[in-house]
This record gives structure tokens, C-alpha cells and sequence, in this order.
């Protein structure tokens, strides 16, 4: 029997010359088609996890239906196809970012593992007691705990970039927390909680000045934005893949070239190694040093068709039609007088956070499931943030490509009918 090798077909929305085509590309999106509680699924929960389009789904099942075998360690043909098409990923994934060379594109299980890689690899080599990492108020709890672990391991100490009654960053006291015991800024792109799109560029200039390397905690900007590390010139790049419309548990960490070579593995095991002995490990050249043991081989291929099927999209087209979104969520939200709006950044993400006078958020979303809305309620990973503004919680409605105007009236409505329920 001849082994059927062929890729799955690709099923690419079609777009109009005036932009998006939304119904079109929602049939891309067989999840859009349930129902929750006999009520249409209206799914504003992006930026938890973003819905998988059916050729990532297409991936998946044909990888292990026709392709499933381990890779860099068969000679026989499986192996090889394998090998092929994750290695075509890392291609895909240095194009996605604009990355200088393949050796830069570490395969991780999502952002939280390219975080405490980088905390662990590069930390452990050049942090030492005494010496300060800049993180702000608004970071995920994922960049944040690993930097805590290594404060605590080091004797290093945390510097904070406080926010203002926006949700933006004060960027002078940014500015005042440089100096010469900072040895990495780690910052978030898109503030998960708020919406808040950083200055990004701008901070990676001024911490390139003191020659201080900089993270960016990509997760939230990568479905939403074209990413260039090599125009941003960040040292250090995460994200996931299940964010960007790609499986779960699998994700990038980007690294230049020249850090990455100074820094030692993060894990040991197979494939990590060029040479074992009982006494001692040569490790593999980039960027396999730091990607030990079996991968999640089918995931890396969803996520390249996953990224594919983004740019296929067109990020202008994708940024056009969630502004839009966002900014008609925002008017109409603010229409409602209970309503108070938590992060109102100049430069924003599609992602509304809210709390209604005298309801608790978990209400909010609970009610709304009922009418088959799904928003996250919570601190959404960020308690320092909900500090900040006093809060325990907030409700959160995240758009993507495929949310429609209507979706936000059906958002509205139900709110509308929490308000009377509770009242």
C-alpha cells in the first residue's frame, strides 16, 4: 500500500477588494457554527485562545493520519516527511517575524515557556545579586512570576513602570529606572487586560542606549499586528500559537543569533546534543540546543498553516476591520451608564475591559453564557493590574477578524439584561 504524503487543501477565505468579507471568512471557522444553550455562540474571548480555522484542523488530523513519525532521528521516509514539514514551520515562522535567520526561531510550548527560558538561560548566566530587571505594572502574571523566581534565586531586585489612570505607561519614570545595575527589560507588547499597545520601539531604543537586551511578551500582538523583530531590534521575542488561530501548546521564542549563542540550554535530553559521554554533553548548534526532547511536532505544523492562513488575511485588512469593531464596542459600552470602562490607551488592541456598578464581573459572564456570549471574567493573569485600579475583576470582550458588528449588539443587549436581572 502506496503512503498518502499529500498535504491537506487549504481552504483560504476570499476577500473583496474593499476588504473583509466577514461571512465568508467565518465559514473558514467551523466553531462558529455551535450553539450554546440553543443560542447562537458569540465568541469574544480572543484573547484567551482565538478559534482554529478549518485547514489548521486539516493539519492536524492529515499529520497524524499520513505523516505521524518522530523527527531529526529517522532515515526512513515518514521521518523524513516530518522533519520536512516542521522544518518548513521554522521557515514560515522566520518570515512571519522578519527574523534574520532560522537559527533565531526556538520552538517552545507558548509564550510562558520563552519567558522563563529566557529567565533561566540568559538569567542564570548574566544576572547576579545586585543587579535590577525592568518589568511594568501591566504584565501577565508569565512575565512576571518567572522574574520574581529569578530575583529570588539571584538576589537581583524588580523595577516596576507604574500606570497612569488610562492604562498607559508612564514612560519618564521608564526612562528613570534605566541605568547601569539594569541588566534586561522585559515588557509586554499588547497588554492582555487593557488593551494597551506600548511604545515598543521607542523603549528598545532607549534600553539599546545603556546596551541593556529587552524582551517583548508578544502573545497579545501577534494575531493582531504585523510583528519585524529586525525593525523593532528586540533581543528577545515570545508568543503563542493558539493565540494567532493555531493549536494549543505550542508557541516561538525568537532570539538574536549572537545572545543566543552565549546562553546556555535551558533543558537537557535528546536532540539538544551533539555528543554524550558519562562525563560530559557537547550541545547541538542553534536553534536546537534549545529545543530538548520529542516536540510537539504536530502542533508546529498547524501553527506554520496557522500563520499562513493570517497572512493570507492581510494584516492591514485584519487591523482595519478590528479597529472598526473596537471602536464601536467602545461607543456603545460607554453608552451604558452602570458601565465603567478599565483601560481607555490612546493606542489600543481590540479588548474591552469593564465593570458594572454593584455586579461582580463572574455574574456578568455567567448571564451572558446563558444567551450563549462567551467573555472572560477575572483578573485575566494580571493582579497587579486589577490593583491598581482598585478592582478585584473586570468583564472583558476580545474581538478578532471574524466578530461582527452584530455580535457586539448581541454583547450589548445581554449586558443590558444583566443590569435589569440584577438590579
Amino acid at each position: 500500500m502506496t503512503t498518502k504524503i499529500a498535504p491537506p487543501i487549504e481552504r483560504v477565505s476570499k476577500k473583496s477588494s474593499a476588504g473583509f468579507e466577514v461571512d465568508k471568512i467565518r465559514e473558514d471557522f467551523p466553531i462558529l457554527r455551535e450553539r450554546v444553550h440553543g443560542k447562537k455562540l458569540v465568541y469574544l474571548d480572543n484573547a484567551a485562545t482565538a478559534q482554529k480555522p478549518q485547514v489548521v484542523i486539516d493539519a492536524l488530523t492529515h499529520y497524524y493520519e499520513h505523516q505521524n513519525a518522530n523527527i531529526h532521528r529517522g532515515v526512513y521516509r515518514l521521518s523524513e516527511i516530518a522533519t520536512a514539514a516542521y522544518e518548513n514551520t521554522r521557515r514560515t515562522v522566520k518570515n512571519f517575524l522578519n527574523a534574520a535567520s532560522e537559527k533565531e526561531i526556538i520552538f517552545v510550548n507558548g509564550a510562558t515557556e520563552g519567558i522563563n527560558l529566557v529567565a533561566q538561560s540568559y538569567g542564570r548566566k548574566y544576572v547576579q545579586a545586585g543587579d535590577e530587571i525592568v518589568l511594568s505594572t501591566m504584565e501577565h502574571h508569565s512575565n512576571l512570576v518567572p522574574w520574581q523566581m529569578l530575583c529570588e534565586m539571584t538576589g537581583a531586585r524588580l523595577r516596576i513602570i507604574p500606570l497612569n489612570e488610562k492604562g498607559e505607561l508612564i514612560h519618564d519614570e521608564y526612562e528613570r529606572l534605566l541605568n547601569e545595575k539594569t541588566k534586561l527589560v522585559a515588557i509586554v507588547h499588547i497588554s492582555n487586560s487593557l488593551g494597551t499597545i506600548n511604545p515598543i520601539k521607542k523603549m528598545i531604543a532607549q534600553a539599546h542606549v545603556r546596551s541593556i537586551p529587552v524582551l517583548i511578551d508578544g502573545a497579545q500582538a501577534a494575531p493582531h499586528q504585523r510583528v519585524d523583530v529586525q525593525e523593532l531590534d528586540c533581543d528577545f521575542y515570545a508568543f503563542s500559537a493558539h493565540k494567532v488561530f493555531g493549536p494549543t501548546g505550542i508557541g516561538v521564542l525568537y532570539g538574536k543569533e549572537s545572545l543566543l549563542e552565549k546562553i546556555p540550554p535551558y533543558q537537557g535530553g535528546g536532540d539538544m546534543i551533539k555528543s554524550v559521554t558519562l562525563e560530559k554533553t557537547t550541545y547541538n548548534d542553534l536553534p536546537y540546543r534549545f529545543e530538548a526532547g520529542t516536540p510537539n511536532i504536530s502542533g508546529v505544523i498547524g501553527m506554520g498553516k496557522a500563520l499562513e492562513y493570517v497572512q493570507g488575511l492581510g494584516y492591514d485588512n485584519i487591523a482595519a476591520h478590528e479597529n472598526t469593531l473596537l471602536h464601536y464596542a467602545t461607543e456603545r459600552l460607554a453608552s451604558i451608564k452602570s458601565l465603567r470602562l478599565i483601560g481607555t490607551a490612546k493606542e489600543k488592541a481590540p479588548v474591552i475591559s469593564f465593570v458594572l456598578d454593584g455586579i461582580h464581573p463572574h455574574d456578568v459572564g455567567t448571564i451572558l453564557d446563558r444567551q450563549g456570549i462567551a467573555i472572560r471574567t477575572g483578573h485575566h493573569c494580571t493582579q497587579p493590574v486589577m490593583a491598581r485600579f482598585d478592582i478585584p475583576a473586570t468583564s472583558r470582550a476580545s474581538f478578532a477578524f471574524y466578530n461582527t458588528r452584530e455580535e457586539i449588539d448581541a454583547l450589548v443587549e445581554g449586558i443590558h439584561g444583566v443590569i435589569k436581572l440584577m438590579a
